[in-house]
């Protein structure tokens, strides 16, 4: 069933038209200044609120990637689909400095042709999935009228890493679990913090903030 799924995504649900589309919003370090500066304005323009949500994204990503998925992907070992299987379409921008340079270039496009015998990998869960979802959850209980937008955000970028043929679809249901798992222990416990601490730490920012995740 999963590499059922995985051949219908990576072979027969593509077009070119989608296949920068996808390769773009699977390419992190093309995002990490324009996340870096965004983050940047939140923290400095948007209030106690914003640089709370930063704080939790951060701490969801820093535990959900650094900890647990990478923790994961070191017990469980596997394989990615283009190391395993032949005729995988891989996608991805040229390598280039600055990186928004590789959207001038043709995209890189490769089919894959593994070597026979065992091999590991690093597939499983996908820590873009995990990031994601783990900061669209964040996102969603601090801004509840509009957060929940970034859900398709995160879909689409879980989605992009079975089109590039890095990921199989287990990889990136399992990552949207912990990441959403991630993201909801962090936030209670942000909160159970808050609302401990809160009153003898910052006394006046408490009392117009008693809750982090009341909606403003």
């Amino acid at each position: 069933m999963d590499q059922q799924l995985f051949s219908l995504i990576n072979h027969q649900w593509t077009h070119s038209a989608l296949d920068l589309f996808m390769a773009v919003l699977s390419c992190f370090d093309l995002w990490k200044i324009p996340l870096a500066v965004l983050a940047g304005c939140a923290a400095l323009f948007g209030g106690f609120r914003a640089r709370m949500m930063i704080l939790a994204i951060l701490l969801v990503v820093a535990i959900g990637d650094g900890v647990v998925s990478g923790s994961i992907k070191k017990i469980v070992g596997r394989p990615r689909p283009f190391q395993v299987l032949p005729g995988v379409r891989t996608l991805d921008l040229h390598k280039s400095h600055p990186r928004f340079l590789a959207l001038r270039m043709p995209l890189h496009r490769e089919i894959s042709n593994p070597e026979p015998g065992p091999v590991t990998g690093n597939s499983f869960p996908s820590s873009h999935a995990v990031n994601n979802f783990s900061a669209a959850l964040v996102i969603a209980f601090f801004y509840r009228r509009w957060g929940w937008l970034y859900f398709i955000v995160a879909a689409l970028v879980a989605y992009s890493r079975v089109y590039v043929g890095v990921h199989w679809p287990s990889d990136v249901l399992a990552g949207i679990f912990v990441g959403l798992g991630v993201a909801f222990l962090v936030l209670a416990g942000l909160e159970l913090a808050w609302r401990r601490f809160g009153p003898g730490w910052m006394p006046r920012i408490y009392a117009r903030h008693p809750g982090l995740l009341e909606t403003a």
